[in-house]
């Protein structure tokens, strides 16, 4: 016979001409019995991050997203390596590098346009696919021993390499389009992504190109980024829905005041690592390049995810305090320590990420949602171009100034972004 529950008894009173059933007493809990025992702390709320991510669909796209960026800091330098080892010449390939940036300067923002205008599964796919074709070209072009052109031919091809930083960017917005304070998290690690791949691409690939064989750099970089597109875009439930206002005119109007900006922000970065390397080199510590230098990354990576669980700041607060930051490397390169070097570039690093997550989000504000992709790629590019500049720039400082006094360049840099971002303000202030 099977083993049947019983209730405890209802009690039951007459009131009148009213049956009144009350229920059974409830029983009596541990807590309820010993009235010494303390109570269960309250459960710790998740936090920012942790909150992000629960979001459907958000890890998956971001795991793609990391794999197709970690590439952008690959293809430089296996380039070069590449090429000079094949063909003897840092020439020709610093040479075929710029051809390329060039490219990708043109190229790009109309990329993002019709990223934006047809969705970006239908665009990016594509595009990665011609990226990597040209990656594929340069390596057999320089294994054949093909005349020059072709590698400035397959390299340019590489410049309809979709932004997937920009994409990314237009994901979080779209999907935390109701939530400010979430949407600043999402900035932060998106920054802090940026910083972490720049950070380990070069070292991957030098690792590669050395260890392995020369090509291998770039093949590695070419199999990365379009496993990765390929991850990201099948996430099809967070991607932002193509829209019929992307066909106007470039936004270039209302984020004129903010590309402005870009330039010295990318000719601080440009000029700061010449500078570094050269001044390295100077001192006989041209092997410890690569890990000072990262110093300045990571820096800027972990200041970034701090950033993205605090307040933000305003513009030029946080273009005040990088103004600041940028002159401690000048500072240390005067009394030779390489020890003080290293701090001062990861000081200058922690300065970085906050400054660019408060600047990409004027960028939000200013740029129409319809052209969200194209306004961040637009940004990019200004950044690039200011990268070119800072190089050039300190090459020559240092050729014709020596090592120390090309350490102004980064903090004069900063110092005219910092004059440029008050007026972007003034002209564009956001609620």
């Amino acid at each position: 016979m099977p083993h049947t529950a019983t209730r405890p008894p209802t009690r039951m009173t007459v009131t009148g001409a009213t049956l009144v059933i009350a229920p059974p007493p409830a029983a009596s809990t541990p807590a309820a019995s010993n009235p010494h025992r303390k109570p269960a702390p309250p459960r710790r709320a998740p936090g920012p991050y942790r909150r992000l991510f629960a979001l459907p669909g958000t890890r998956a796209f971001t795991a793609g997203n990391l794999l197709a960026r970690l590439p952008m800091g690959m293809f430089g330098i296996s380039a070069v390596m590449m090429i000079a080892g094949q063909r003897g010449s840092y020439a020709l390939a610093g040479a075929v590098t710029a051809t390329g940036l060039a490219a990708t300067a043109v190229v790009a923002p109309w990329t993002a346009r019709l990223v934006d205008r047809y969705g970006q599964a239908r665009i990016a796919v594509p595009a990665t696919l011609i990226a990597v074709l040209g990656s594929l070209s340069l390596i057999l072009c320089i294994r054949s021993g093909a005349p020059a052109w072709t590698l400035f031919a397959s390299y340019a091809a590489t410049a309809t390499t979709p932004n997937i930083g920009g994409m990314s960017r237009a994901r979080w917005t779209h999907l935390l389009r109701d939530s400010r304070s979430a949407h600043h998290t999402a900035m932060a690690f998106e920054q802090a992504a940026d910083e972490l791949c720049f950070m380990l691409g070069p070292v991957v690939a030098a690792a590669l190109c050395s260890a392995v064989f020369p090509e291998a750099g770039t093949l590695t970089g070419a199999v990365l980024l379009l496993t990765g597109m390929l991850i990201f875009t099948s996430q099809r439930s967070t991607e932002p829905p193509p829209s019929r206002a992307a066909r106007g005119g470039a936004p270039l109007r209302s984020l004129r005041p903010l590309l402005a900006l870009f330039l010295p922000l990318g000719v601080m970065f440009g000029a700061m690592e010449v500078t570094s390397i050269a001044y390295l080199d100077a001192h006989g510590l041209g092997a410890a390049s690569g890990p000072v230098l990262a110093l300045q990354a990571a820096g800027s990576c972990a200041a970034g995810l701090l950033y993205g669980t605090l307040r933000p700041r305003t513009l030029p607060a946080c273009l005040a305090a990088l103004t600041a930051a940028m002159a401690l490397p000048w500072a240390a390169a005067a009394t030779g320590s390489l020890l003080l070097l290293g701090g001062a570039l990861l000081l200058a690093g922690m300065a970085t990420a906050p400054t660019m997550v408060t600047a990409m989000s004027r960028v939000h504000a200013a740029t129409p949602p319809a052209r969200l992709n194209e306004g961040m790629t637009l940004a990019v590019t200004a950044i690039l171009a200011g990268i070119a500049a800072g190089s050039a720039t300190a090459g020559w400082l240092v050729d014709h100034w020596g090592t120390t006094a090309p350490y102004a360049l980064p903090t004069a840099a900063a110092l005219l972004a910092l004059t440029l971002g008050a007026t972007a303000i003034r002209r564009h202030p956001v609620p």
